[in-house]
């Protein structure tokens, strides 16, 4: 297993699409360059952000080979592996060819079968002895279903020395606190929520998976990096600076909201795939309004 570090901001990569709802992998190569360019400290490829559920596979596999030849190994690049079949998870992973050039895999919480913990637990346990990558958990009940409770994070990470994170979206401080104060010295706690990262942070978090830095990788990751550093007042500025826009990220759904912020700024087209569709316009309009407060062109 390679050492990664996942300190810092990463940014869930959304998939652009041309207006035949094609991959625009053009301005995906540019979008990788923005990201590169404004600090971002490593990018998630085919997570929830990216409508992995809706791409098929030569598409995913596309995917990652124009990300992971821009980037170039100028930064850590985590890719999502996950799913509610175990098997069929275990089955990719042995597929040696599809992960090169990827330093670690982010792997959901399985949804929909809603497992017990006990299942829960023997998922992960399957996968992490199926890759010599390092494994990132992802736990966001509000998605799969279910919720992973701090005890089972915490079983996994005392079990199995590949698995060195867990992106928490659960929004539940009082666990996420739990897990952060009884951790191994060597797992760390990532938050999966733009809008309580700053928080989190001073509980003991080293980051966040952000939605949000798709847009503003500099001036959020410069929130991150203030707040690591205990500069609590400079990080709590630039939180509060974005606080209407983490509502309107969600609000119609993700990645609506970030896709219709992008389009906004110039950089994609406004397009989804089925079932997910663009926010509506009343969204959009309240969007460009606060990227003008910001100063942003729109």
């Amino acid at each position: 297993m390679t050492d990664v570090d996942l300190k810092g901001m990463g940014v869930a990569l959304i998939t652009p699409f041309k207006e035949n709802e094609s991959v625009d992998f053009d301005t995906l190569s540019k979008l990788v360059d923005y990201q590169l360019q404004n600090g971002t400290d490593y990018l998630v490829v085919l997570g929830t952000t990216a409508e992995t559920p809706v791409l098929t596979e030569d598409e995913k596999d596309k995917i990652i080979e124009c990300v992971t030849m821009k980037v170039n190994g100028r930064i850590p690049v985590v890719l999502g592996v996950g799913g509610n079949c175990t098997r069929t998870i275990v089955d990719k992973l042995k597929q040696h060819n599809r992960f090169e050039g990827i330093d670690a895999i982010l792997s959901v919480v399985p949804y929909y079968n809603k497992p017990s913990q006990e299942g829960i637990f023997r998922h992960y346990e399957a996968i992490v002895e199926t890759t010599s990558l390092p494994v990132v958990l992802y736990n966001v009940p509000g998605r799969t279903g279910v919720n992973m409770t701090a005890e089972t994070t915490l079983r996994i990470a005392r079990t199995f020395k590949n698995v060195i994170a867990v992106k928490e979206a659960s929004g539940n401080f009082s666990q996420i606190d739990d897990i952060i104060k009884n951790k191994p010295a060597d797992f760390n706690v990532i938050s999966g929520d733009d809008a309580i990262t700053f928080p989190l942070i001073t509980l003991g978090a080293i980051g966040v998976i952000s939605v949000i830095g798709n847009a503003f990788p500099r001036e959020f990751s410069r929130m991150v990096r203030l707040a690591l550093a205990g500069d609590y007042a400079g990080a709590r500025t630039i939180h509060h600076s974005f606080t209407e826009l983490f509502n309107l990220l969600f609000v119609d759904g993700n990645p609506a909201g970030v896709k219709s912020m992008l389009n906004a700024m110039g950089y994609i087209e406004n397009k989804l795939r089925l079932p997910l569709v663009p926010t509506r316009i009343t969204t959009f309009e309240k969007i460009r309004d606060v990227l003008r407060q910001l100063h942003i062109r729109c």
